[in-house]
């Protein structure tokens, strides 16, 4: 039985020799989701628009929230918001998918020489092009109400970077072990529902009494929103020990899903 390379090295090798494939593959992703609508691939600009709208009447209309700054205003506050919900709408789509991914494609495993490694790429680049959407929507709506950003939003990509790497170690670990453990899917569509409402989207986590911020600070999700969001609206920037941090345990993480992958992918065909 051949054995698969588990080096970290692997890990990059394999996007590289396969960044073709990978790129075509994520285009047909995209497009194919959105294949016999009417709208097409404008689902992709439409649904964040849509959400934001929903969410902030929700939220500061109803049930007047208002953000740290005080203001009532519901420009700012749709913003804010926002900020937050794009980072874990990109989380929520990777990892929604991700115990599925191999069960969806069978054929890659049993009919041809396909290098599987590639899948969790592929899944991420697609949710990564509808991140982009989104935040191409707050750029804009932010220059159209308050004019240029603040120059820290290049920072952007040291924030993103980390993340991603972390999305795609969660990725390799679920989607092998949902070829095993198919009640996994149920889990996981759990987990994001109550992350969502215990990640600091809809509020401040100032605002939370301060022997709970050690415990939110333990949801990866919390320091990227905190950090996306005073970047991009307050024009913050970010504390860098604690993203040197970040890229540490989102590099671990991603090389033990990569080296979990590795090892029990042998066992796919004989389970699917």
């Amino acid at each position: 039985m051949q054995d698969f390379s588990t080096s970290p090295k692997e890990i990059i090798a394999s996007f590289w020799r396969n960044r073709s494939l990978i790129k075509s593959l994520v285009q047909r992703e995209i497009i194919g989701r959105y294949r016999g609508s009417v709208f097409g691939i404008l689902w992709s600009l439409f649904n964040p628009i849509l959400m934001l709208t929903v969410y902030t009447f929700v939220f500061s209309i109803v049930f007047r929230a208002k953000w740290s700054t005080g203001s009532d205003s519901k420009i700012e506050f749709a913003l804010v918001l926002f900020a937050g919900l794009i980072i874990f709408n990109l989380f929520a789509e990777s990892i929604s998918r991700s115990s599925s991914l191999i069960l969806n494609n069978v054929n890659y495993v049993k009919k041809v020489v396909f290098p599987l490694e590639i899948l969790p790429w592929i899944n991420l680049g697609a949710a990564t092009f509808h991140f982009a959407i989104s935040l191409g929507v707050w750029l804009l709506t932010y220059f159209l109400f308050y004019g240029l950003p603040y120059l820290t939003v290049f920072l952007l990509p040291l924030i993103i970077i980390p993340f991603l790497l972390l999305i795609l170690g969660l990725t390799y670990f679920l989607s092998a072990l949902g070829v095993y453990l198919r009640d996994i899917s149920q889990l996981i569509g759990l987990i994001i529902t109550i992350m969502l409402f215990m990640s600091p989207i809809f509020y401040p986590i100032s605002s939370l009494p301060v022997e709970f911020h050690g415990v939110f600070m333990l949801n990866p999700l919390t320091p990227i929103i905190e950090m996306t969001r005073n970047i991009l609206y307050f024009g913050h920037a970010p504390k860098y020990d604690l993203l040197m941090m970040y890229y540490f345990f989102s590099i671990l993480v991603l090389w033990i899903g990569f080296v979990w992958f590795q090892k029990t992918r042998k066992g796919f065909s004989d389970v699917l």
